[in-house]
């Protein structure tokens, strides 16, 4: 049982009984134990109509949190349009399009079938722009064999040359070798990437003109930052693809890889548990890895999912590959970034934004648990402006500027992944046993027991939660602490041995009266 099983009438009194209402020996104030407040659900409406309704769609046919398919939908797009485009904020202040996105949900939760049905329409685009670059690969193939060939005969016929006429020759097969080292095929396109290291990153960008993405439904891309591979914590290539800083790649017996405006996309769903162990990652928060990701966390529709859900519509389906797939394809050949304005009353929705965020920054603000995080909410809101902006405009956006009902659109989302991130860090930070004692608290409201032995306690509880009855510790030793148990002083032994009785609790008359 949880804390949100629990029927509020249980908890509307215990706060309600005085010193006059307790009698035998006195008890001290409980201290709370704090609850997570509601999370909000994702705002499916702030998402351009053709996206909105295929968001629904999904989480509909699927029975999942329309969180999941809203995250990868902005992941999405930012794969599309990653290292093409560039939002103009203020001044020299230019934000790109890039994102990395985080969904917590526990296993069960159809987190591929989801993925399946976001991210195949973008499988098609890259399977397009693979054929349309065929022609293009196979002339720089054919020109560079027929280039080596050249240099090839200009280089014999240099080495046999009469001494007066070698010089020339020589200089001619230099030049033609040396035009041979500067040409290259381009590499195959490719959008989406998965179990891949740091290194091979670094190579993607290089070969994919800057950017790639990471969409996956499981969390394995965490373990492969946290040193699967290398043995030790590697961000580098994943802290500069977020912020756009120049990378360079040095490998060992090849030329260096340089790129100069990185822009990786990652689209992530985990498991909660995952999320904890990336706050243990070293160096995960102190360099800002933790702070570049868009959390969700999802309420799981399992065990109240309806078993017979409408079915996702094909024209929606249609409308959504169609459209993604002309904003992928248009993009696809920029080399130098589209630049996207702001309208005066767009930019006047983001400053008011920056102003609360600014106003909540400060040690006594509300924002001070996450204040890494929190000082790129803004900037995280102008690249969600971005990507809204694209998908309303997909076939000419980039000749458009940002309006001010896209940038409202943005700060709802922004405000939607404030929330998420403010639970996902107090839990990264929370003692382990909280969420087990609010657990166990309830149950204690619920039964109404005044009294209990550790052992009736945890017959009480699901064997899932507390597998062992040693694991019941932590959790009454945070609520003794609390003052919501008190440990009774065990009788005195007979000296016929045996095994010494369970330990034996009194409850806060909070808990007791309530029944």
């Amino acid at each position: 049982m949880s804390m949100n099983d629990v029927s509020p009438d249980l908890w509307e009194g215990l706060d309600d009984l005085t010193a006059e209402d307790i009698t035998g020996p006195v008890w001290d104030e409980p201290v709370p134990l704090k609850a997570h407040p509601p999370l909000p659900p994702f705002p499916v409406d702030a998402l351009p109509p053709w996206l909105a309704t295929m968001v629904q769609g999904v989480a509909e046919e699927t029975q999942t949190p329309a969180d999941l398919a809203g995250c990868l939908a902005l992941a999405v797009i930012a794969t599309a349009a990653g290292g093409r485009v560039k939002v103009c904020v203020r001044g020299h202040w230019r934000e790109p399009v890039n994102l990395y996105t985080a969904v917590a949900l526990d296993p069960g939760n159809r987190k591929s079938a989801v993925f399946d049905l976001m991210v195949r329409p973008l499988l098609a685009s890259e399977k397009a722009l693979i054929e349309l670059s065929g022609p293009i690969r196979a002339e720089a193939e054919t020109t560079i064999r027929l280039a080596k060939t050249a240099a090839d005969k200009a280089a014999g016929r240099a080495s046999g040359a009469e001494p007066d006429q070698r010089a020339a020759l020589t200089a001619e097969a230099v030049q033609l070798a040396q035009a041979v080292d500067e040409m290259s095929v381009p590499a195959v396109p490719q959008l989406v990437a998965d179990d891949v290291t740091p290194e091979n990153i670094g190579t993607l960008l290089f070969e994919q003109g800057g950017r790639i993405s990471c969409l996956s439904a499981e969390g394995e891309l965490f373990d492969i930052i946290a040193g699967r591979y290398s043995g030790k914590p590697n961000m580098g290539m994943f802290l500069k693809g977020h912020a756009g800083d120049m990378i360079r790649v040095n490998r060992q017996g090849r030329e260096a890889q340089h790129i100069d405006v990185p822009a990786v996309t990652i689209g992530l769903a985990v498991q909660p548990e995952v999320l904890d162990a990336l706050s243990r990652i070293d160096g995960a928060d102190g360099r800002g890895l933790l702070a570049r990701f868009l959390y969700s966390k999802p309420l799981s529709l399992v065990g109240h999912r309806n078993l017979s859900p409408d079915l996702l519509d094909e024209e929606v389906a249609a409308t959504y590959a169609q459209k993604l797939s002309g904003l992928t394809l248009a993009l696809a050949g920029w080399t130098d970034p589209a630049l996207l304005q702001l309208t005066p009353e767009a930019d006047a929705v983001l400053l008011a934004f920056q102003k609360v965020t600014e106003s909540r920054l400060g040690p006594d603000g509300s924002y001070a648990p996450i204040v890494k995080w929190a000082s790129k909410r803004d900037g995280a809101v102008a690249r969600i402006a971005g990507l809204l902006h694209l998908a309303s405009h997909p076939e000419d956006g980039w000749h458009k500027p940002i309006d001010a009902a896209t940038m409202a659109a943005a700060t709802t989302l922004g405000d939607y992944f404030t929330a998420h991130a403010l639970d996902v860090f107090d839990t990264m930070s929370a003692d382990p046993a909280h969420d087990a004692a609010l657990d166990v608290l309830a149950q204690l409201v619920t039964a109404g027991l005044s009294q209990f032995t550790k052992r009736e306690l945890f017959r009480m509880l699901r064997r899932a939660d507390f597998p062992a009855i040693g694991d019941l510790d932590p959790v009454l030793t945070l609520l003794e602490e609390h003052g919501w148990i008190r440990q009774v002083p065990p009788p005195p032994r007979t000296g016929r041995g045996g095994r010494p009785p369970s330990p034996r609790y009194e409850t806060h008359p909070r808990i007791a009266r309530r029944v």
